[in-house]
């Protein structure tokens, strides 16, 4: 089921033009977010956690205890579990496993630069189905003690999925150097370091099996909501039960169930996006997709473990409601968006014509802001960091990071924009003046 060249005797480098510039501060940026993503999952678990003494645990005790575990071999050797990282393997492989055995249709992604379409699976939302009946099957029979253990090898699970990561980038990154190979227009500067980081090869594939896609939505996005599950467990056992676990746990539970089954359940969307479009395949959406989705975005439900937090009715509502608001918008900001593109105007939405013939929306959502949908995205994002209450800012680091990374990604999207549309994308902008905020940003 996969592509291939349009024409094998098309000269390489011209499907393949070296990289002319950088992105992340070229090759020191990439080498310092190479080591500081893990760094900081890292730091947010024992920055905030029951092991470490709170969230954060007492300032002044902080840089002791540092220089202390840097030079502990305990510590060091604490980070490997041998148990978590046979679980981890297990569960990548059976994300694989019903990638390949459940059914679904193949649906083509856009036209690359070859003039072929490639084609995916869609198969995502049954494999999370699978895996939740799976999993809810086995807590029912053998109680929530038994679903703890995410909890429990919190940083094995963390390292087993760096593990993973680092094996994912390095095997990519030699395998872009086979004949034939389409290359990521910003991802062959000829720097190892940034290449390695960046993604080389833009679509990756052993056979018809496409890592990047697979990546962004099977193996971590539904460990996310099985990490929250265990959350949940663990506070069930704690507490005496699940009737006894706290009202904010249940929220975050189920605003990040939703949000991923909503994600995989729209898969299709995701071929168009930048990620799978542009960007090519390297340790940095490898680590974003198997390390930083599931561990990182799950901070709000380890933290109710420890630190349970009771809402009452009416906050539960209020949250509840800004949670809404934020979905209202980014679903349908993006259905607007998915229906244009298809050819479809439901709404007879306005839009502008470029030189080139490409429409612009610049009505609906998308006369409101360029990216409405980030606009959707954070309001949810804080939605998800208000039952932790405001004891702590910790909790909140998700927000922050959410809103660096969406607008980065605006800023990025611009820059191609600008290079596509040319002097068409300044009267795009007199007439869609905001970035992502209405009248704010």
């Amino acid at each position: 089921m996969s592509t291939t060249t349009k024409d094998e005797s098309e000269p390489v480098a011209d499907l393949n033009p070296r990289s002319m510039t950088y992105e992340f501060l070229g090759p020191p940026g990439a080498f310092l977010i190479s080591f500081g993503v893990p760094f900081m999952t890292y730091l947010l678990y024992f920055g905030c956690s029951e092991e470490s003494g709170g969230c954060p645990p007492p300032l002044q005790s902080i840089p002791d205890r540092f220089v202390e575990a840097l030079s502990d071999k305990t510590f060091w050797a604490s980070l490997w579990d041998t148990e978590a990282s046979l679980i981890y393997l297990g569960w990548y492989a059976f994300c694989v496993v019903a990638w390949a055995v459940l059914p679904g249709d193949w649906v083509e992604g856009v036209t690359m630069r070859t003039g072929e379409k490639k084609k995916y699976k869609i198969n995502a939302f049954s494999t999370f189905l699978f895996a939740m009946g799976i999993s809810c099957g086995y807590i029912v029979r053998n109680g929530p003690e038994s679903f703890t253990f995410l909890y429990q090898k919190w940083i094995g699970f963390v390292t087993a999925s760096l593990v993973m990561s680092l094996v994912q980038a390095f095997y990519v990154y030699a395998s872009s150097y086979r004949t034939g190979a389409l290359l990521a227009l910003g991802g062959n500067s000829g720097n190892f370091i940034y290449d390695w980081y960046i993604g080389r090869e833009l679509n990756p594939s052993i056979g018809s099996f496409d890592i990047k896609s697979f990546n962004e939505l099977r193996p971590g996005l539904i460990l996310w909501v099985l990490v929250n599950m265990s959350m949940v467990c663990e506070q069930a056992v704690r507490r005496g039960g699940f009737a006894n676990v706290t009202d904010s746990i249940w929220v975050v539970l189920a605003f990040q169930t939703w949000y991923v089954a909503d994600g995989l359940y729209n898969e299709p969307a995701i071929f168009t996006t930048m990620d799978i479009t542009t960007d090519g395949f390297g340790f940095m959406l490898a680590v974003g997709d198997l390390t930083w989705v599931p561990f990182v975005y799950s901070l709000q439900a380890r933290y109710l473990v420890f630190k349970p937090v009771e809402l009452g009715l009416l906050r539960t509502a209020g949250i509840l409601a800004f949670n809404l608001l934020g979905y209202y918008i980014f679903r349908d900001a993006n259905g607007e968006k998915n229906d244009f593109r298809n050819g479809r105007n439901p709404k007879n939405l306005k839009y502008f014509t470029t030189s080139t013939g490409s429409k612009l929306l610049t009505s609906g959502w998308w006369g409101r802001s360029r990216h409405p949908n980030y606009f959707g995205d954070l309001l949810m994002a804080f939605a998800w960091s208000l039952p932790t209450g405001f004891d702590t800012p910790i909790t909140y680091f998700y927000v922050v990071y959410f809103a660096v990374l969406l607008i980065h990604r605006q800023r990025r999207d611009d820059e191609n924009c600008e290079k596509k549309y040319g002097e068409d994308w300044e009267t795009y902008k007199k007439l869609v003046p905001y970035r992502i905020i209405p009248y704010v940003y």
